[in-house]
């Protein structure tokens, strides 16, 4: 299956979300709040997925639903997953590196999703055979991951030290920046971005749930990456996540376990 008609209707999604959520970027009367998890909405957040909601209730009322958000609807082994804006923290302090995240889920694997930074004035998306990024001047190209193949020429991008040692890996992670060629914590969505076009090698993350990671991974997978959980296989109940360029994947998995 070829999912054109679901990339389309992504890809529309995707330019709800921009126009919401570019329209409250750096608004001076953004309203934040504090969510029982500790992280932070605003109500662009909440503005975006209830615009997809309603999208998607006319266009696919037999699909599932799972928002960050506002939870979860319907229980069809086809659903729709989205982050309204991934990197809420960047987005309510003004940095540009934040997304709106939208995937579709079959039988308990993403298999479409796009990825849209307007703010950056770029966009991924993916689908079986498709994976492709699209620039600020309207320039389209096919996304192709790194053929760096040893950890000396790697390059390695990781979310805050915090959560590592929070999850018992922090030595695994000192360790295994004096292996590869450079460190960075690009963070969020923009890192897997970067996976998927070859300029990065390896993303690792701990303490990310399902919105967080579905739309990454047709774009990464279609790009010729390789994404799993740190721990073994990926689920819908994964949080800590391994991605790399797929040739240094289980050489990566012998460093961190």
């Amino acid at each position: 299956m070829t999912f054109s008609d679901d990339l389309a209707l992504a890809l529309r999604l995707a330019d709800a979300a921009d126009t919401i959520s570019l329209a409250r970027f750096r608004a001076l009367d953004l309203n934040i709040e504090t969510k029982p998890d500790r992280s932070p909405v605003t109500d662009a957040d909440r503005a975006v997925e209830l615009a997809l909601k309603e999208i998607l209730a006319t266009e696919r009322p037999e699909d599932g639903i799972v928002g960050e958000e506002f939870g979860n609807s319907g229980s069809a082994t086809r659903k729709w997953i989205i982050d309204p804006i991934d990197g809420t923290a960047n987005y309510m302090r003004g940095v540009p590196v934040w997304a709106s995240l939208i995937a579709l889920s079959v039988d308990g694997h993403a298999v479409v999703s796009v990825v849209s930074a307007p703010a950056l004035g770029k966009r991924w998306w993916a689908a079986p055979g498709i994976a492709k990024t699209s620039e600020i001047d309207g320039s389209i190209r096919e996304l192709k991951v790194s053929n760096i193949a040893d950890l000396e020429h790697a390059s390695l991008s990781y979310n805050n030290l915090q959560l590592w040692d929070q999850y018992g890996y922090l030595d695994q992670l000192i360790d295994f920046s004096r292996k590869v060629w450079r460190t960075r914590a690009y963070g969020d969505f923009y890192s897997y971005m970067l996976l998927a076009e070859g300029s990065l090698d390896i993303v690792a993350e701990h303490d990310l749930k399902l919105y967080d990671i579905a739309a990454l991974v047709p774009i990464v997978e279609q790009a010729g990456g390789t994404f799993t959980a740190i721990d073994g296989p990926l689920t819908e109940a994964s949080s800590s996540v391994l991605a790399t360029n797929g040739k240094l994947h289980e050489t990566v998995l012998d460093v961190l376990t």
